[in-house]
């Protein structure tokens, strides 16, 4: 019997039989490495938002370019379709423009390492890290600027070169790269990171190959991939349907004073495959708010969220992609056009897993969560610090928590990343790195939906600047709140909060740029809560009493559970019974989605509870959609 090869897009190998254990050995020393990967990054990078959150991306895949350990989904794909250079022993890639590699990468300030990986001159891997810079240059401190209108005014833009080119190092293209940032320091420390990350993995790999065989090793890869591959597609058949069904939420404001933006998602299952379509998704903004979506990267969104919900035992890779079609609209807000401005992008990324729980719940409501993950709030703090005797720049790029829905296995986490591979910067790292001080850091009291299952908590952290300078804020869910399900209440919406040292105070806007604080100025960052999961009466009231204690809920906030307490959280038994059964007899049929407030109600509440204009319809919308259908 003739045998069977693997096709890469390098030299073929042979496929052969792969025992469950050697099988089992590879699989775990693939994932290893990839915590490998981490671990160095952590211990090399400088930046704060690398070295102490780890805003970064690990990833390992076959000689293919599929992922077979990772965390955010092959880019290796898009990267491979524009390139047109050789890839040779010795060589190393480095890019960071979106527009270069079909948004593999989603804005300028990830700069991706790629490391194609050799053995005995056969390309047997890949490995690769990509990790968020904090200033790239352009026209604001961070290089996120909201008021970009292209990709030019966000700092330096690097298509696909050879930082290492067999073996040789390109300095002057380093030197080029470096002398467009503000913190060159950290921006080295960090690469340099990234590459390290690289060749630690790429060694475990070469290293595997040597001790199993180059053939065994590849054959392990593919049977992981056809593992999955087999996992999902029964998932697919278990939670998808034939009949299409539909969701859609908001983006609350671009930051120029128009929003909210649509994304609309619609899936359906047809045969084994799974169409997810973005057709009825908003144009392009005219701001920073789009999202290059690459395909592939929301195919591993969709199936971490499938492998999270139904089956968490399912190792994470590429090998399922074939179930899934994605189709996103040319020329909207998930996929617009070069050089539509792209830094702030993460407000649409968190909003797709949002969308993704709405889409896949329907048909079960019993795994239906609510909403939350919704964004990823930034705060940027920079200036000259004059204390010291010495005039030194200094530069803050930290990613705030939000409050993580409330699911069906219980309550949302209280102020929880996004990523759940992320972590807080310490108080005391900011404080001893910063001209700042950290007077608050605490859960928001209430800002979790009410429900069976109560939304997490979002965070209230109080900043007290020590040196003149200028902050800018990106964050979401101040306009529409997180919704909630099966019963459960939306979350409360984010705000933002400045206090002047001569005693003004003003809420602020969560998308605002180049503000003047001086020394002294406080600054209130409230992230927004995650909806609730379930009927609210149903909670035990001494769980509610528990949490009064606990200052997670007030006495006021659990009347929203049909509880009355006091201070101490003692429950008044009567009082509730009495309350519950008014709530009861009052609210008719409880909502699979709860939403709040319809669009036109926020709008006039806005401006009354927080002195924001509310944001209004673009004036380019209707023609820009016109133009994209």
């Amino acid at each position: 019997m003739p045998a069977q090869i693997i096709e890469t897009n390098d030299t073929p190998f042979e496929k052969v039989a792969i025992d469950p254990v050697t099988l089992d050995i590879i699989e775990n020393a693939l994932k290893n490495a990839r915590i490998e990967m981490d671990a160095t990054l952590v211990r090399t990078a400088m930046s704060p938002g690398i070295r102490e959150q780890g805003d970064a991306f690990p990833l390992i895949a076959d000689p293919k370019g599929k992922m077979i350990v990772g965390q955010f989904g092959s880019f290796i794909d898009g990267f491979l379709k524009g390139y047109n250079d050789t890839l040779e022993d010795g060589d190393m890639i480095f890019l960071s423009d979106p527009y270069s590699c079909e948004g593999a990468i989603s804005h300028s300030n990830d700069w991706l390492v790629l490391l194609p990986v050799f053995k005995d001159g056969r390309l047997i891997a890949y490995t690769a890290m990509f990790g968020h810079q904090s200033d790239i240059g352009g026209m604001v401190p961070g290089s996120m600027p909201i008021g970009a209108s292209s990709i030019f005014e966000e700092g330096v833009r690097i298509p696909p070169v050879k930082i290492w080119r067999k073996g040789e190092y390109n300095d002057d293209l380093m030197k080029l790269v470096m002398h467009q940032t503000r913190k060159p320091d950290w921006c080295a420390a960090d690469l340099n990171a990234l590459i390290a990350s690289c060749r630690v993995a790429a060694k475990r790999v070469v290293e595997m190959a040597e001790r199993f065989g180059d053939d065994v090793y590849v054959s392990a890869t593919q049977e992981l991939l056809e593992r999955n591959h087999r996992a999902m597609k029964a998932l697919i058949a278990m939670a998808v349907s034939e009949e299409p069904k539909s969701f859609e939420d908001y983006i609350c404001d671009d930051g120029k004073g128009y929003g909210p933006y649509k994304i609309k998602c619609t899936m359906r299952r047809e045969g084994e495959k799974v169409i997810l379509d973005f057709d009825g998704t908003d144009p392009q903004s005219a701001a920073s708010i789009n999202f290059y979506l690459n395909e592939n990267m929301f195919k591993m969104f969709f199936g971490i969220y499938m492998i999270m919900v139904f089956d968490p035992q399912i190792m994470f890779n590429d090998g399922f992609y074939d179930l899934i079609e994605v189709r996103i609209p040319e020329g909207s807000l998930l996929k617009p056009q070069f050089p539509a401005a792209l830094s702030g992008r993460t407000h649409a990324l968190g909003r797709i897993f949002d969308i993704l729980g709405g889409l896949l719940g329907q048909g079960t409501p019993e795994f239906l969560n609510a909403a939350g993950f919704s964004s990823s709030p930034h705060l940027f703090y920079s200036g000259w610090d004059t204390s010291k005797g010495g005039r030194d720049w200094f530069q803050l790029f930290q990613i705030g928590f939000g409050g993580i829905p409330g699911r069906p296995l219980g309550d949302g986490p209280d102020g929880h990343s996004l990523w759940p591979g992320f972590t807080n910067v310490p108080n005391e790292f900011l404080e001893r790195y910063f001209p700042l001080r950290i007077e608050r850091y605490s859960t928001e009291p209430d800002s979790g939906g009410a429900g069976l299952h109560r939304g997490g908590n979002g965070i209230h952290m109080t900043y007290r600047f020590l040196a003149d300078g200028a902050i800018a804020i990106h964050d979401d869910r101040w306009f529409v709140p997180p919704w909630g399900v099966n019963g459960g209440h939306p979350g409360m919406r984010a705000k933002k909060v400045l206090e002047r040292a001569d005693g003004r105070t003003e809420i602020v806007g969560n998308k605002i740029e180049d503000v003047e604080v001086k020394a002294g100025d406080l600054l209130h960052f409230i992230t927004w809560g995650g909806g609730g999961w379930g009927d609210p009466l149903e909670r035990d009231p001494e769980t509610v009493g528990l949490e009064i204690r606990q200052g997670l809920v007030t006495p006021e906030g659990a009347k929203a559970y049909g509880v009355v307490a006091d201070e101490d959280g003692v429950i008044d038994t009567d009082a509730t019974d009495a309350l519950r059964a008014e709530i009861k007899a009052d609210r008719g049929e409880l909502p699979l989605f709860d939403y709040g407030p319809g669009i036109e109600a926020l709008r006039e509440a806005c401006e009354e509870e927080t002195g924001l204009p509310a944001p209004i319809q673009p004036e380019w919308h209707d023609d820009m959609r016109e133009a994209a259908e």
